[in-house]
């Protein structure tokens, strides 16, 4: 017979082995020490290159540098979509849209999947989120609500931002690790935080992708003024976990989500739209001042933290795998392949789009290439027009007298069924090689790959991007998506 101690403590490891959802917190687990502080800090719409530390030769963000040379730069991140909520749903999640079930903006996951909460929360961690949150349904990703920062990313202006809540959330109990999402909205539309002055219009250097207009070079001004503002507000983060006193024993992680609503960045399947800043800090277990070439996707970091925080991601559905040999310098590769899919409903008419990428080279498929591409918010008008981007009207009234821009225009609108790219030497994918002999065989093994990451993701290509669908994901009831695992 046991013992009454003996019996408690049994008892214990039996609640410890209680099943959460599709993971269960064996008794091994549990007796593990607790696992390092995750933050988890998330930019919206700042395209990656923009970044003077991928490049950029304009915007000044002296705190993500500084973190930079903190911590380990992934030059080759990436994610499933180029749009707020699925690449939301498939960083929380761990799934590719089509898994999660968010395979459109403004839709919704299916109703049985997990998250962030239910995964970390049974290996001890208070998971908590800050800022915005446009992920759906509320019980596929139960964080803990945490104030202090704006969860719309369209108010003009955004509203004041205020640390002491994240303090509060990082300091309540020290014994227990905590994972903690920081949502920031800038640089999402409208650009009007931060200060323009500091990038006079006439001397900005445009990529090659963004027409040189008057009025482009007015709003790329707002937009790095955003850039900057975000920057400050990483700083002011950065600076709450240092005064908390648990900085150095946690996983720091920054990513700029998507590329910016500029044509050819968001809404789209091209590197600037799909390849995302990613930034890790953790004192003594990350080398300082390194860069690798690792390939991740936003699919990897769930299962990557789960890893760190010593759980067992077998127990769960990933489409992703853990990337912390990577963190710890103990490997200098990741993934073969990333994966990215648009569907335009709701954000204009149909026009889906499938592509791969080898982290040299990007092919891209187009499966309605008879249609124009259009998309509302760029290209169109509303109200008061806050939210849609002026400069579009100029690229189309200057299409007649410069050649440059006449490309462009047609570039973001009327696109082949097939595109291929050495993104390596092309970085803004400017060069179309999919017609070149010299390459046919990239083509055709990326081809290949792309059809089969379709078919294992139960992907119809044409038939999702249809009112239909989303409608029926809206009510949790998707029409499409893999096939149940034997």
């Amino acid at each position: 017979m046991l013992s009454r101690r003996s019996f408690l403590g049994f008892a214990g490891l039996a609640a410890a082995s209680a099943v959460i959802d599709d993971g269960i917190l064996t008794a091994a687990e549990s007796s593990r020490q607790a696992g390092p502080n995750i933050l988890l800090i998330i930019g919206d719409d700042c395209t990656h290159n923009d970044l003077p530390v991928y490049g950029g030769q304009n915007a000044r963000t002296p705190n993500i540098d500084r973190l930079a040379a903190d911590g380990l730069v992934f030059n080759r991140a990436y994610l499933g979509s180029a749009m707020c909520q699925p690449c939301r749903a498939e960083l929380y999640t761990g799934q590719y849209p089509m898994r999660n079930g968010c395979a459109w903006n403004h839709s919704a996951s299916r109703p049985d999947v997990t998250s962030m909460p239910h995964h970390l929360k049974p290996l001890g961690y208070r998971v908590g989120l800050a800022g915005k949150v446009h992920v759906q349904p509320a019980k596929a990703f139960p964080f803990e609500k945490v104030g202090g920062f704006d969860p719309s990313c369209v108010r003009d202006p955004t509203r004041p931002h205020d640390t002491q809540h994240i303090r509060r959330f990082m300091t309540e109990n020290k014994d227990q690790p905590f994972c903690l999402a920081i949502a920031l909205v800038e640089p999402h539309v409208p650009w009007v935080m931060g200060d323009a002055s500091r990038y006079p219009p006439k001397k900005l250097k445009l990529p090659p992708n963004i027409a040189d207009t008057p009025r482009t070079r007015q709003d790329f001004s707002h937009y790095l003024a955003e850039i900057t503002y975000m920057d400050q507000q990483v700083g002011e983060i950065l600076k709450v976990l240092d005064e908390s006193g648990r900085a150095g024993n946690t996983l720091v992680l920054f990513t700029s989500e998507q590329g910016s609503q500029f044509p050819g960045c968001k809404w789209t399947n091209w590197d600037t739209g799909l390849h995302t800043a990613l930034i890790a800090r953790w004192p003594g277990k990350i080398t300082p001042s390194k860069r690798t070439d690792a390939m991740v996707q936003y699919a990897d970091v769930l299962p990557t933290l789960l890893d760190t925080a010593g759980g067992d991601a077998s127990r769960h559905a990933y489409d992703g795998t853990s990337f912390l040999p990577v963190l710890l310098g103990r490997k200098s590769t990741h993934r073969k392949f990333v994966y990215g899919m648009h569907n335009n409903i709701p954000e204009g008419p149909p026009y889906p789009i499938r592509t791969v990428s080898d982290g040299r080279h990007r092919y891209i498929r187009n499966l309605r290439p008879d249609e124009i591409y259009i998309e509302k918010h760029l290209m169109g008008w509303s109200g008061q027009g806050k939210l849609n981007n002026p400069y579009w009207a100029t690229w189309v009234r200057d299409a007649w007298a410069d050649r440059d821009t006449y490309d462009l225009v047609k570039r973001y609108m009327h696109r082949p069924a097939e595109q291929l790219y050495h993104t390596a030497e092309d970085p803004y994918e400017m060069t179309n090689l999919a017609d070149e002999t010299s390459v046919s065989a990239v083509k055709a093994r990326l081809s290949a790959e792309l059809d089969r990451w379709m078919r294992a993701q139960g992907d119809p290509g044409a038939a999702q991007d249809t009112s239909e669908a989303i409608q029926a994901a809206r009510r949790g009831a998707h029409l499409y998506g893999p096939p149940p695992s034997p």
